[in-house]
């Protein structure tokens, strides 16, 4: 889905980029956002990828992500920001309630985590409080519990997910998607030769042996959606 971006924000805005891989979604976000005066949708993106690519040419305030993306997942483009643009704010709109999910993107770097059926109040404060680098969670989401979840994952095993490199990580994303080695090699722009060697250097990190240990870690962190 190519990129849909917008000329002619004014200083006094609040410029956002959308990245859902649903186009409804993001008109249905548009429309929502644009109600407020100072909110101003400035990009929209339909994968992980490109959400990357335009955040990074157009540097907007704040970015609203779904963390299921297809090419890379919101997990990792949030990851990936950090590093990239760390001035944008990261919102997460997201589907996903358990706290694993909550956790994991607040880690990662966003500072605010808005479930897809809360009201569209909730997503507006959400971006506010990031824009003022305060944390959010909208309702039936709470402070309390996610700071009990930290604390009950302190001295858990660690996650070797984080020592893969980032051509690793692509190679991972595009093979959880069920892609071959030579898709995956068109699609990176490499050989199938190299991501074979990526591909079993990435196993052998994470532990994993075949496709479908491939899927259920990516499952298990939250890349894919579970059902």
């Amino acid at each position: 889905m190519p990129a849909r971006v917008s000329a002619g924000e004014d200083a006094s805005e609040i410029s956002i980029i959308l990245a859902d891989d649903h186009q409804v979604v993001r008109q249905g976000l548009r429309a929502v956002l644009e109600a407020s005066p100072d909110l101003h949708v400035v990009g929209e993106a339909g994968s992980g990828r490109e959400a990357v690519r335009l955040v990074e040419s157009v540097r907007p305030a704040v970015l609203v992500l779904d963390l299921v993306m297809p090419e890379l997942s919101g997990l990792e483009v949030i990851r990936q920001l950090r590093k990239r643009a760390p001035r944008t704010r990261i919102v997460v709109l997201s589907m996903h309630k358990d706290e694993s999910y909550v956790v994991a993107a607040l880690k990662n770097g966003a500072l605010a985590y808005v479930l897809k059926d809360a009201s569209a109040e909730h997503l507006v404060k959400g971006i506010r409080e990031a824009i003022a680098n305060r944390r959010y969670l909208s309702p039936p989401l709470s402070d309390a519990a996610i700071d009990a979840y930290l604390c009950r994952g302190r001295g858990a095993t660690a996650d070797f997910y984080d020592s893969l490199t980032n051509r690793e990580r692509e190679v991972f994303h595009l093979a959880a998607e069920g892609r071959t080695n030579a898709e995956i090699g068109k699609r990176l722009f490499i050989s199938p030769r190299t991501v074979e060697i990526h591909r079993a250097n990435m196993m052998a990190k994470l532990g994993v042996r075949n496709q479908t240990e491939i899927v259920r870690y990516a499952i298990k962190r939250g890349i894919l959606p579970a059902n």
